[in-house]
């Protein structure tokens, strides 16, 4: 399964998920990963089908664990901990 489509989740979709869609554009475009759309939502939108990947903040977790393939960062702000865990899921998933 390619990644083809990454959603950002946070409680309200509109404050750290934001901020996150932000990097992880930034990450790809650094990584040379193109055609991949980021979009940013509440927890609530992520659902299984709804993305190839969430990614969220760790204490969020819990709300995307079920729904597929997911990153939770401790640090929501850190490139490196991002593209690291962006690497990680390429490399597992295409």
């Amino acid at each position: 399964m390619a990644i083809k489509k990454i959603m950002c989740c946070c409680g309200s979709g509109i404050g750290s998920s934001l901020m996150l869609r932000m990097n992880v554009e930034k990450v790809l475009k650094q990584m040379g990963k193109t055609g991949i759309e980021v979009t940013h939502s509440t927890t609530s939108d992520a659902q299984a089908g709804a993305a190839d990947l969430f990614c969220v903040g760790a204490d969020l977790e819990e709300f995307v664990s079920s729904k597929g393939e997911y990153i939770a960062l401790k640090n929501i702000m850190s490139a490196v901990e991002l593209r690291a865990a962006l690497e990680e899921k390429f490399a597992k998933l295409g």
